[in-house]
């Protein structure tokens, strides 16, 4: 298995929920900063949306017209509204609207002209396991024209699937369906944007990358071998000197600091499950003894395992 599909069997992309928004006049609702991944597709009409940036102060604003999409994989806070210069109007709160799949639209708004219509997505996911992903991809993803004949064919399939299953009259099966569409089109999404970056050191480039790319697979799908960096080395057919250079240029930090982060990182989820003892998930993550583990464990995380698995 290729590493960005190890990556996201670990993120589980599930529990999907969708509402309609549908706003007249002037508007504006908010969401609060969360650890979901979030995204709008604009059915008709226009909205303008605003990021806070904490490092810079500064609000990133983007503006969407009928078939953009805006896709915010760290569930940034973030408030739309149908214009940039709302000053006193009251936003409406959207986070405890999601109840599961909702049908009927939710109307809100001041006034009678300006229509829009909204359909807001909503998907957990293990967010310490997509840390290194979001933090690999911009705040916002943004597509334009998805309803256009020159939007790709995946895209437009994808929202063919949505589309006509928020409409269905049977609930049977839904949830699983809609987990599934929206994990396929976050995945082309996150392809597509990878294929259109720029040649820069990035942990995603290395995932495509000719020589890295094997490293990242073997580390993602089989983290309880000891590896070592030259053995590393070998799978992408280079020197130890060559592969550990590039791997610590591209990726950020080292081989082994890189593994060793993803065997924690994969600790978490599964002392979150709760099916194995902690000498057990020492062992499935790659340590030879549960001390080590423990000790490693609470390095980064402050914590033990045992107290991490009761919290």
């Amino acid at each position: 298995m290729d590493a960005l599909s190890k990556i996201f069997d670990d993120i589980h992309l599930n529990h999907s929920e969708y509402i309609y928004l549908q706003a007249q006049g002037d508007w504006a609702f908010y969401s609060s900063e969360n650890t979901t991944f979030i995204g709008h597709i604009v059915l008709y009409g226009n909205m303008h949306i605003e990021f806070e940036n904490a490092e810079s102060q500064n609000k990133i604003k983007v503006d969407l017209c009928a078939g953009d999409i805006v896709l915010i994989p760290a569930g940034l806070a973030h408030k739309g509204s149908n214009r940039a210069d709302h000053k006193v109007i009251e936003a409406l709160n959207i986070e405890p609207l999601f109840d599961g799949l909702k049908q009927e639209a939710i109307e809100f708004g001041h006034g009678n002209n300006d229509k829009t219509l909204i359909l807001t997505i909503r998907c957990q996911l293990d967010a310490i396991m997509a840390k290194p992903l979001i933090n690999a991809l911009p705040p916002y993803l943004h597509i334009k024209n998805a309803f256009s004949d020159d939007a790709p064919e995946w895209l437009k399939i994808g929202l063919y699937f949505v589309a006509s299953e928020t409409q269905r009259a049977s609930f049977a099966g839904r949830n699983k369906i809609m987990d599934h569409i929206i994990s396929i089109m976050f995945i082309e999404c996150v392809r597509d944007y990878i294929e259109n970056m720029e040649h820069e050191n990035n942990w995603l480039n290395a995932l495509i990358h000719p020589e890295l790319a094997n490293a990242l697979a073997i580390i993602h799908s089989q983290p309880e071998k000891a590896w070592t960096v030259e053995s590393l080395a070998e799978t992408c057919c280079m020197s130890r000197s060559k592969f550990a250079s590039l791997f610590s240029q591209i990726v950020g930090e080292s081989p082994l600091a890189y593994l060793q982060q993803h065997r924690l990182r994969l600790a978490t989820q599964l002392l979150r499950q709760g099916h194995f003892s902690i000498q057990q998930i020492a062992h499935q993550v790659g340590y030879s003894s549960e001390t080590a583990f423990s000790q490693a464990f609470k390095k980064q995380f402050e914590i033990s395992p045992s107290q991490y698995k009761q919290s």
